[in-house]
Parts: structure tokens; C-alpha cells; sequence
């Protein structure tokens, strides 16, 4: 605990949220189970010598996923909704505070693990990125459409165990693609590192050209 800070937030910042997520792009500039928190700890380790990232973890409760990013390394702080299932731009100003964010190369917010609410906020995020994993099955793209059409890139996790399950890649590009024809798709697997490197090379070049 005394690697975690966590900041409790008592009040949702509804009005003028999208003007907010604006402003905090402009500063910005210089599913439960699905492995977001493991994808995300190995990205740590596999780019933490080529990006300073800091990392904001959001949860209804507990500091479980932010205890696991600091035990990997990354500076990170976990922010409590208050019971709500998702962030918006105002809470994630006040993690980028506390976190000091200008001090990094790369922020990622670990929004609250579920496909519906965190879609309805702009929370002032420069990309979005979804975790998708085998065991949820192909056709998530069209129940929750709405998540995959604010993306701009989509993670396939857990294909190390796709001979086990009726999942099926060219569907689910199919099916994501008709929600976002310019989505970008990385299958890969955070258990053995399959695909890594496609995914790690795009988040590099997203963070250099926002960067400058």
C-alpha cells in the first residue's frame, strides 16, 4: 500500500465534460477479465526503457490492479469512483494531478472493466484502446457497439487458448470493423507475449507523434 495513493472520488463532474476531456487532450499533448491489467504490466516491462509511462487505475473498489502496476515498475495511483462504473473527464483530471502527469512520456487510465458505461464518457483520453479476450466470444462487437466505434484500437487477448473455445478472429474483425472501419486489431497473448510486439510498436508511434 504504501507504493499506491488512492484518490477517493466523492463527486462525478458531469457538466461541461466534454469541454473538460477537450481541455486535457490539449495538456496531454507534449471487460472484467478480459487481462487488461496483465496486457498492461507487460507492456510495462517490454517499453519501460523506451517510455517513462505512469499509469492511472480506476475500480469501483480496492487497489489490487494499481498494487500490480507498481510491482511492475510504473509509477501508479488508483482512483475510486464512489460506485460508479465508469470515469469522466473531471475525475480523470484529478488523477492526472496526482499522478504529476507531465513528468511522462505516456499516461494510460485502466478505466473501470466493463463494455457499456466507460463508452459513454469522454473521459479527454487522446486514444482509446479496448481489451477483447477469446473467452467472451466473437460477437461482443455487436451487443456493445457503442465501445468499439469510440476506439481506435482493439486487443484480441488470450489467443494462446483459442484451440479451446468457438471463437473466430475473422468474424470478430468483421463484426468490429462494421462498427469502425479504421480499427486497429492486435491479437495477442499477455500469458506468453504472442503479438506484443505489433501492439507495442503502435502504441510507440502514437505516443512519439503525439509527443512531437
Amino acid at each position: 500500500m504504501d507504493k499506491v495513493k488512492v484518490i477517493e472520488v466523492k463527486e462525478s463532474v458531469f457538466v461541461d465534460n466534454n469541454a473538460e476531456a477537450e481541455r486535457i487532450r490539449r495538456r496531454l499533448k507534449s471487460s472484467p477479465g478480459a487481462g487488461k491489467t496483465t496486457t498492461l504490466g507487460r507492456t510495462i516491462d517490454d517499453l519501460g526503457d523506451r517510455l517513462h509511462i505512469g499509469i492511472m487505475e480506476a475500480d469501483i473498489d480496492s487497489t489490487v490492479d494499481a498494487e500490480t502496476i507498481a510491482s511492475a515498475g510504473a509509477k501508479a495511483i488508483q482512483i475510486h469512483t464512489g460506485g460508479m462504473c465508469h470515469l469522466d473527464a473531471g475525475m480523470t483530471e484529478q488523477g492526472l494531478d496526482e499522478l504529476g502527469a507531465d513528468a511522462f512520456d505516456l499516461v494510460v487510465l485502466e478505466n473501470v472493466g466493463n463494455l457499456v458505461c466507460p463508452a459513454e464518457f469522454d473521459t479527454g483520453a487522446v486514444k482509446n484502446v479496448a481489451i477483447l479476450s477469446v473467452p467472451e466470444g466473437h460477437d461482443k462487437p455487436l451487443k456493445y457497439p457503442l465501445m468499439f466505434q469510440v476506439c481506435h484500437a482493439l486487443i484480441i487477448n488470450k489467443i494462446d487458448v483459442l484451440p479451446y473455445f468457438d471463437f473466430d478472429m475473422e468474424k470478430v474483425a468483421a463484426y468490429a470493423h462494421m462498427k469502425n472501419p479504421d480499427l486497429e486489431l492486435f491479437p495477442v497473448s499477455a500469458k506468453t507475449g504472442e503479438g506484443f510486439q505489433a501492439w507495442e510498436n503502435w502504441l510507440l508511434a502514437q505516443a512519439r507523434a503525439w509527443n512531437g
